[in-house]
């Protein structure tokens, strides 16, 4: 399934490929790589609370960014239910190196390059050039959509405000169940 008319880059318009996830769906599985070469996929978070973000590459300025934010939101919020994702078409050891210069510690990173199986699940995957558009994802414990934005220019950074509030609101929801 491709898209048009959903995001540019550059200011260029880009074809998604991939269907559009909308809030209330149930989350799309993934098959990528984690930093060690390790399969991982929606299970391996399985009852967590997930923010996934989708970038076109971690080498870029707006990608780094990104991906700092989260972490630093992350490292904040401090929440054993809470995962936090970047997911792009990095190769799992630039992945690496990137945590490693930026001193990320609380977001997992994971590489789709292989089958780009992300990608087309969840609609981001550029037809031009074959990298992830700019997106985030919050997914629930249940595996429930709450939260899409398809970032419009993906040399924009996403709206990390609104991202963050569902996050924070279902933590409090799942502290207020288990107490």
């Amino acid at each position: 399934m491709e898209r048009t008319g959903i995001a540019t880059m550059k200011g260029i318009p880009i074809t998604l490929i991939g269907p559009e996830i909308k809030v209330s769906n149930k989350a799309p599985d993934f098959n990528c790589l984690d930093m060690s070469l390790n399969p991982v996929s929606l299970a391996d978070t399985k009852r967590k609370i997930r923010l996934i973000a989708s970038v076109p590459s971690l080498d870029t300025s707006v990608c780094n960014k990104m991906t700092i934010r989260f972490n630093d939101e992350a490292e904040r919020m401090n929440d054993e239910h809470v995962a936090w994702i970047t997911v792009s078409m990095d190769l799992p050891f630039a992945q690496k190196r990137f945590m490693d210069d930026e001193d990320i510690r609380d977001m997992r990173l994971y590489s789709d390059h292989i089958n780009a199986s992300f990608g087309q699940n969840y609609g981001v995957l550029i037809k031009e050039n074959r990298l992830l558009s700019r997106a985030v994802f919050v997914i629930d414990q249940n595996d429930t959509v709450r939260y899409v934005e398809y970032v419009k220019e993906n040399g924009q950074l996403p709206n990390f405000e609104a991202a963050l509030r569902v996050v924070w609101d279902l933590a409090a929801e799942m502290s207020k169940a288990a107490a």
